[in-house]
């Protein structure tokens, strides 16, 4: 901490997976932890853990994150929290698209929006966004909302730098593919069955790996901003090319 002037870190999604290593990480630095999600038992788990005060509010509340803000001073931001659903947009029912607009993607700006003032009063900070490998690139199996809202917050990132240039306030995207957490048992509604599918055949990402990237970012010196990083498993790749054939019925 000697190093460096943060003091404090709001951290949301914090009940489990990537949010909560980010927390256990920034303890470990002797930053004073917030931990925002909705999962109260869970929290309170993780406070016992790492002393890390607590908030069971979710992302999408908005009165109750600005009654927050209000009490906070808030050094480092990290926009954790988001969902995701099955299916594509051809099968994407209105109420899933409001659920992912809302938390992916509308409580990210209304939260850095709430945050950033202050750090602009104190000319300090760093925002932390964590987005996905489904924000750059295209890929089958995705879902095109989830890509999107992805998409959403990496322009936000870089959108932030320019809106904040002058101050000492830094910001970066931490950008992961394949990631060893709940998601994927949400999704398809069975952990083991998505242990199998997606995990125990392949060397994925583990939440430990963004949070150090985190504190790789945070701790690095104030005239050095890390402002984007794609951390992905050594044995995955992006892109490729695929080639539907032709069919009878085709023009």
């Amino acid at each position: 901490m000697s190093n460096q002037p943060y003091r404090t870190a709001l951290v949301t999604g914090a009940s489990s997976g990537i949010g909560a290593q980010i927390v256990r990480r920034l303890a470990l630095e002797g930053i004073e932890v917030h931990a925002l999600a909705r999962d109260a038992a869970r929290l309170e788990q993780l406070s016992k853990e790492t002393g890390c005060i607590v908030h069971a509010v979710s992302v999408s509340d908005q009165a109750g994150i600005e009654a927050l803000v209000k009490t906070l001073e808030i050094d480092i931001l990290v926009n954790n929290a988001g969902q995701s659903r099955t299916g594509n947009i051809t099968n994407t029912t209105p109420e899933d698209i409001d659920a992912l607009v809302d938390v992916n993607l509308r409580a990210v700006l209304q939260l850095t929006r709430l945050v950033v003032a202050g750090m602009i009063e104190r000319d300090r900070g760093h925002i932390v966004n964590i987005t996905s490998i489904a924000g750059h690139y295209a890929f089958a199996g995705g879902n095109t909302v989830y890509h999107a809202t992805k998409a959403g917050v990496h322009s936000l990132s870089q959108q932030l730098r320019c809106d904040l240039f002058g101050h000492r306030i830094r910001v970066t995207e931490i950008s992961p593919a394949r990631c060893e957490t709940e998601v994927f048992g949400r999704l398809i509604g069975n952990m083991e069955e998505a242990k199998k599918r997606f995990f125990d055949e392949y060397e994925s990402l583990l939440p430990e790996d963004i949070a150090n990237s985190v504190a790789f970012a945070v701790m690095s010196p104030q005239r050095m901003n890390v402002s984007f990083m794609e951390v992905l498993p050594t044995m995955q790749v992006v892109g490729g090319l695929n080639f539907a054939k032709k069919t009878s019925g085709a023009a």
